[in-house]
């Protein structure tokens, strides 16, 4: 075995992270024979006595290793393994860190389904050329416009486009909601140990990647401490090459409870705003979405429904679920008679109540025999969760009203939550009978009323 070197300094605080978090023998054994023998970059090389030793450690230990290095703040992020004698790695880390795509993700939102008008076509170039080339002409990417035009399906179809695409790079997407969340939990739940070590790994975690995501950062508006750690991220990751993309629903000059070190830098990449978008946009749009729910639906149905139906896509894509939904309740033809029916339906009728968030929530609570505290509240138990998401879908199927507003009925939620809940309502409903046949009578019940 190789003689202690002059890099025990930096591996006796990882050994002492390692003895609280592996077995007194796992330490014993392994962790206190190894002997570092060089430092490659963020990376510290451990030689070991032989090949099963190490296949050992790779095999059973990595995670912890890796935990351990990042906890001891020694200015590395990893390890690497080398049998004594041998001048090969035996391990050679991933870069990534254990990293694994983004799992919150609607795949559904790619540059295909998106429709292009004169309202977006230059964010949406834009957009397809960060993902194409990231970190290249575009960085940062800020997009911003009003809710429901398209900022939330552009910046994951970057994403997805991506991570498809180019599977060697890290990409983060998060909404500025669970970002700030995280980071405070990271700040304000404890002062000990443990708290400081949440927050090296967090900040591990963000200044890693290779392309980071965020979603409505307006919400980071004063957060005094969220800014200050967003600002480091931000400047570590520009000053690396990487790819930040950022959406919102002001422009950063318009962001005033932000801080102007934070507004200049946003202003220093390329600034895209969504329009509003026109008619023709508008008739474009609700025929990719009826197509997409493989459902005919005349011009002149399409024309009805795109007048006097606001600037939110969200809006316009509920109008269509609605009239498509009163087709199939009432088994008759799609036509601009019923299209007038369906979206005037619960005030048509007299003594007929309107349907409201409200009255979606007690419907659903009273099928499962739930209370409103229930699904706005943060149970994960399944008995709570589906019927929560149910809530979502049924809101999402029967209410023109923006996801945002969905959102803050039901406990405060952001509104890439309640597209996850209604997309995997529908998923749901696909493959079981039983969720299936749940909606449908909740649905009856909400507009037989």
């Amino acid at each position: 075995m190789a003689e202690k070197g002059n890099f025990d300094f930096l591996y006796d605080p990882i050994k002492q992270k390692m003895q609280e978090l592996v077995s007194h023998i796992n330490y014993t054994t392994y962790i206190e024979k190894l002997v570092p023998v060089d430092v490659d970059g963020r990376f510290i090389v451990l030689e070991t006595p032989t090949e099963s030793f190490a296949k050992y450690i790779t095999g059973t230990l990595a995670e912890k290793m890796r935990e351990a290095i990042i906890k001891a703040d020694v200015g590395l992020t990893d390890f690497r393994l080398k049998v004594e004698g041998s001048d090969n790695y035996a391990y050679n880390a991933p870069d990534d860190g254990g990293y694994n795509p983004p799992s919150n993700l609607d795949k559904k939102y790619t540059f295909e389904n998106f429709v292009v008008g004169k309202n977006n076509e230059f964010v949406h170039a834009a957009a397809l050329s960060v993902a194409n080339d990231p970190a290249g002409t575009y960085n940062p990417l800020f997009i911003y416009g009003g809710t429901g035009l398209g900022k939330t399906h552009l910046i994951q179809a970057i994403a997805n486009k991506i991570v498809s695409e180019k599977p060697n790079l890290r990409v983060i997407y998060v909404t500025c909601e669970q970002f700030v969340n995280e980071i405070i939990d990271t700040m304000f739940t404890g002062r000990g140990p443990d708290a400081r070590d949440k927050g090296k790994i967090l900040r591990h975690y963000y200044r890693n990647a290779d392309v980071l995501i965020i979603d409505d950062i307006q919400f980071i508006e004063n957060k005094k401490a969220v800014q200050e750690e967003f600002f480091h991220t931000f400047n570590e990751l520009v000053s690396k090459g990487k790819q930040i993309v950022i959406s919102s629903d002001h422009p950063p000059k318009e962001l005033t409870a932000l801080e102007e070190r934070l507004r200049t830098r946003f202003s220093g990449g390329l600034l895209f705003d969504i329009l509003p978008p026109n008619f023709e946009t508008k008739i474009a749009i609700l025929k990719r979405k009826a197509f997409e729910k493989k459902c005919h639906v005349p011009d002149d149905v399409l024309t009805f429904l795109a007048q006097d139906s606001g600037d939110d896509v969200r809006t316009l894509e509920g109008r269509l679920t609605k009239v498509i939904f009163s087709s199939k309740l009432h088994e008759e033809p799609i036509t601009v008679a019923l299209a007038r029916s369906a979206l005037n339906e619960a005030v048509s009728e007299p003594g007929k109540e309107e349907i409201t968030p409200e009255s979606v929530i007690a419907a659903v609570t009273a099928f499962y025999r739930l209370s409103k505290n229930d699904l706005a509240g943060k149970s994960k138990k399944k008995e709570i969760v589906i019927p929560r998401q149910i809530c979502c879908y049924l809101m999402c199927e029967l209410l023109s009203l923006p996801l945002i507003s969905i959102g803050k009925v039901l406990g405060g939620r952001d509104h890439t939550t309640i597209l996850y809940s209604r997309d995997k309502v529908d998923e749901m409903c696909r493959v079981n009978d039983k969720i299936a046949k749940d909606v449908d009578d909740i649905k009856n019940i909400i507009l037989k009323k």
